[in-house]
């Protein structure tokens, strides 16, 4: 087969490899995208971000059914987990998003080349698997994602030590699940299988969960969480495992030294963070260089030390977030395209899709204090929110961070019902400079959860008006 040409070579087909390679196609350029899954939409659609909101909505409405419908006046009896179904269903919308991608990518005249890519040197990438071809670009981009972090002393098996791939497909309930990381994924999957019968033990080595959220906003999750049943061991660190059975026995003891114990568990979920995936790329063979943590060292245009290589998403610096290498892609597409193309990480939200949910955007207070950066606090609960009342949903609150001189908005909390969606208007301020005030004096509709913003916005600058 012929060495065929593009302009612009993407090796990963994940959020920012797919969507930077739509965005380069849309803006006039020769694309191709490597993908060796053999199915697009990366880590992320097919066993992570995606497959567990799927879960996560399911086992909601499982809870919910069970649990919280008598107080509305509705009585259901007789409710019953049927799992297979419920995986089958998860199963389905991650198939229709992966043919939706390859979809674009025919719209966009994109071309999908299946196999593992590996950089030769001058401009060439060999693709393995079923395209096995060689092809060459003027720009090749790196957005190959992460995987998940090994833990020393535990062998994933991905039935009873898994990682959030085997923790999407358990063919029965676990009787005890044990998290090990206190963190988004753990405590996403974590209330997944508690809503659908598991006892759930969280392990997280600090003394705290979410640690890069703000600490007053942590505690209250931590307390909801706990409230729901789910249980933490904090300070803690897991120094072994071996198999009792058809069960995991883990050896626990104090971060901070102490004496060693035992906890058996049914499941063990490993979930301490995630490392870029740069394995078999043809790094060294190409020039390219890697940070002190093991990701592609990069400037701030996304270009590596080499000429025409770049890299986007979770194997540079910066939070490992799917919208984050979204618009890294966008971004790099435009740069690549002869335009400007930049990215505000200040305005980049983080989400934790719970029930209620978690959500952050800009400067914790902890990062304000370290800083030395005066400023203003405003917090609204949503136990006095008129929407939240009227739902029965009322755990959370939000609070909202200020310069203290000039009042522009610098950072904003929320947890509570539909957290993930309002933590937008928030990132929408920060983005234009907003100040506490002009967030106060803009309409919010009533009855919203919305208002919960504005009242939390009103109290930086004098009083909430319903508190």
């Amino acid at each position: 087969m012929a060495e065929q040409a593009f302009d612009v070579v993407v090796i990963g087909g994940g959020p920012g490899g797919y969507v930077c390679a739509i965005k380069a196609a849309q803006l006039g350029l020769s694309v191709a995208c490597i993908e060796k899954r053999g199915a697009l939409g990366g880590t992320c659609l097919n066993v992570g971000c995606i497959p567990s909101k799927a879960l996560l909505a399911s086992s909601e409405k499982f809870e919910e059914a069970g649990h919280h419908l008598a107080v509305h006046g509705i009585k259901v009896g007789g409710v019953a987990l049927d799992l297979k179904a419920m995986l089958a269903r998860k199963d389905k919308v991650v198939g229709d998003l992966t043919k939706g991608i390859e979809f674009l990518f025919k719209k966009n005249k994109v071309t999908y080349l299946k196999g593992a890519g590996t950089l030769l040197g001058g401009g060439k990438v060999q693709v393995g698997g079923e395209a096995n071809q060689t092809v060459s670009a003027r720009n090749i981009v790196i957005a190959t994602g992460s995987d998940s972090t090994p833990l020393p002393g535990l062998t994933v098996d991905e039935k009873k030590i898994v990682t959030s791939t085997g923790a999407l497909a358990l063919e029965k309930v676990p009787e005890h699940m044990v998290v090990i990381g206190g963190g988004v994924i753990g405590l996403e999957l974590g209330s997944v299988w508690r809503r659908l019968g598991s006892k759930v033990t969280v392990i997280e080595f600090l003394d705290r969960i979410v640690p890069t959220m703000d600490g007053e906003i942590g505690a209250m999750f931590q307390k909801v969480l706990a409230k729901q049943g789910m249980e933490f061991r904090l300070g803690t660190k897991v120094t072994g495992a071996k198999a009792k059975g058809a069960r995991t026995e883990l050896t626990v003891e104090p971060a901070k030294g102490g004496a060693a114990e035992t906890v058996i568990a049914d499941v063990v979920l490993v979930s301490i963070g995630r490392r870029p995936y740069v394995e078999g790329l043809g790094l060294d063979k190409a020039g390219v260089k890697l940070d002190e943590k093991g990701r592609i060292a990069t400037d701030g245009h996304f270009a590596t030390g080499v000429p025409g290589i770049y890299a986007i998403g979770d194997v540079i610096a910066g939070p490992m977030l799917a919208h984050k290498a979204e618009e890294e892609g966008v971004a790099l597409a435009e740069i690549l395209a002869g335009q400007k193309g930049h990215v505000n990480y200040e305005t980049c939200p983080s989400i934790v899709y719970t029930q209620p949910e978690l959500a952050s955007v800009g400067k914790t207070e902890e990062e304000l204090k370290a800083a030395g950066i005066a400023y203003k606090v405003g917090k609204f609960p949503f136990m006095a929110n008129s929407r939240a009342k009227a739902a029965g949903d009322t755990d959370g609150s939000v609070k909202l961070l200020a310069d203290a001189r000039t009042d522009r908005l610098l950072g904003a909390h929320i947890l509570g019902p539909g957290a993930g969606t309002l933590i937008h208007e928030c990132s929408m301020a920060m983005e234009f400079q907003a100040s506490a005030e002009d967030v106060a004096r803009a309409f919010h509709g009533h009855p919203t959860h919305n208002e919960a913003i504005k009242e939390a916005a009103l109290a930086i600058g004098s009083k909430p008006i319903h508190m």
